[in-house]
C-alpha cells in the first residue's frame, strides 16, 4: 500500500500499537491485533521509543504483525539516540519484511541516556531526507495541532514542520487532541505555511483522571470543560468511564470526518474494546452532506 496516495483517494482507519514488554503484554497485543484486523484496517502503526534498543523490537513486532495477522504496517522509526549506520541496518531490516511505510521521528530526549547519545540526527527532518535518498519507503511525519510542548509558538513549530515535508514527508499524523477545533486551525495554518500533504488525526479516549493528569501535564494537551467534568463524574465506575470515553471520542471523531479529515488513527494502548466500539459507532453513523 501506498499510504500518501490512499490517504488522497479514500477515509482511511488505523491504529497503534507499541511493543510489549512482557509474556503476558504480548499475548494481550496478538489477542488486540486478532480483534482488530476483523474491522480491515487501512493500516497499523507501531511505535518505539528512543533508546538504542527498541527499535529492534519494533521491527520485529511489525515482521509478525504482516506475517503472521496481514496486517499492512507502518513502522515507526527515531533518530536521537542512533547513528546513520544503525538507522540503515534497520531500514534494511524493514525492506527485508517488505515493510515500505515508515513515520519517521526524532525521538524524546528524556528516554535517552546522557552517555549514550552517540546520535548522528538533531531533527526528525534529517532522518526524513536520509530515508527519502535511501529510496523505497513512503515517508510520513508527526505533527501536533496544539503545538509541541517544545516549540516557543505554534507558528515556529509549522516552521519546523515545513522543514519535515520540504525533506520528503508526504503525509502527517497529529498528536492526539480533544477539542476539534485545534486540528482545523492547524490545517489552516499549515496550509498558509505551503503545507499541503494530508494530515491524519490521532485520537484516544481517556479512561481515567489520573491519564488526564498525564496527557495535560506531560503532553500539554488540552481537555475541554466537557470532557473534563465527564472523567471527574465517572471517576471510580468503570463501565460509566467506558461509555462516556467511548462517546466522548466518537462525536469527535464524527466532526473531524464532517469537516474533511482523511480518517482516524486510534491510539490503542495495545487494547481493542475501545477502538472497536469507537470505529462501529462511526462507521454505523451518515456522514453530514457537505
Amino acid at each position: 500500500m501506498n499510504l500518501p496516495e490512499r490517504l488522497r483517494t479514500g477515509t482511511v482507519y488505523s491504529f497503534e500499537f507499541y511493543p510489549p514488554k512482557t509474556a503476558e503484554d504480548t499475548a494481550r497485543l496478538f489477542n488486540t491485533a486478532l480483534e482488530l484486523k476483523a474491522l480491515s484496517p487501512d493500516f497499523v502503526s507501531v511505535t518505539n521509543s528512543s533508546s538504542g534498543v527498541t527499535p529492534y523490537r519494533t521491527v520485529a513486532l511489525c515482521g509478525v504483525l504482516k506475517a503472521q495477522f496481514g496486517l499492512e504496517i507502518v513502522a515507526h522509526l527515531t533518530c536521537l539516540a542512533h547513528t546513520r549506520r544503525e538507522i540503515a541496518e534497520i531500514c534494511d531490516g524493514l525492506k527485508k519484511m517488505d515493510i515500505t511505510n515508515v513515520l519517521a521521528l526524532r525521538g524524546d530526549p528524556h528516554n535517552v541516556d546522557s552517555g549514550a547519545r552517540r546520535s548522528d540526527y538533531s531533527y526528525a527532518a534529517q532522518l526524513i531526507a536520509d530515508l527519502k535518498r535511501e529510496g523505497g519507503f513512503s515517508l510520513g511525519g508527526a505533527c501536533y495541532p496544539e503545538k509541541h510542548p517544545e516549540a516557543a509558538s505554534l507558528e515556529a513549530d509549522i516552521a519546523r514542520l515545513r522543514e519535515k515535508v520540504d525533506a520528503g514527508a508526504e503525509y502527517l499524523i497529529t498528536q492526539l487532541f480533544f477539542d476539534n477545533s485545534y486540528y482545523f486551525r492547524f490545517l489552516e495554518k499549515a496550509a498558509a505555511a505551503g503545507i499541503s500533504v494530508p494530515v491524519l488525526p490521532g485520537l484516544m479516549p481517556l479512561t481515567g483522571y489520573k491519564q488526564m493528569q498525564n496527557f495535560t501535564k506531560m503532553m500539554q494537551v488540552t481537555v475541554p470543560d466537557e470532557l473534563r467534568r465527564g472523567i471527574e463524574r465517572w471517576e471510580g465506575d468503570k463501565d460509566g468511564m467506558f461509555k462516556f470515553s467511548v462517546e466522548y471520542a466518537s462525536r469527535q471523531a464524527r466532526a473531524l470526518l464532517d469537516g474533511g479529515a482523511p480518517g482516524l488513527h486510534l491510539y490503542t494502548l495495545n487494547r481493542s474494546r475501545a477502538a472497536i466500539a469507537i470505529l462501529k459507532n462511526v462507521k454505523g453513523a451518515p456522514r453530514a452532506a457537505a
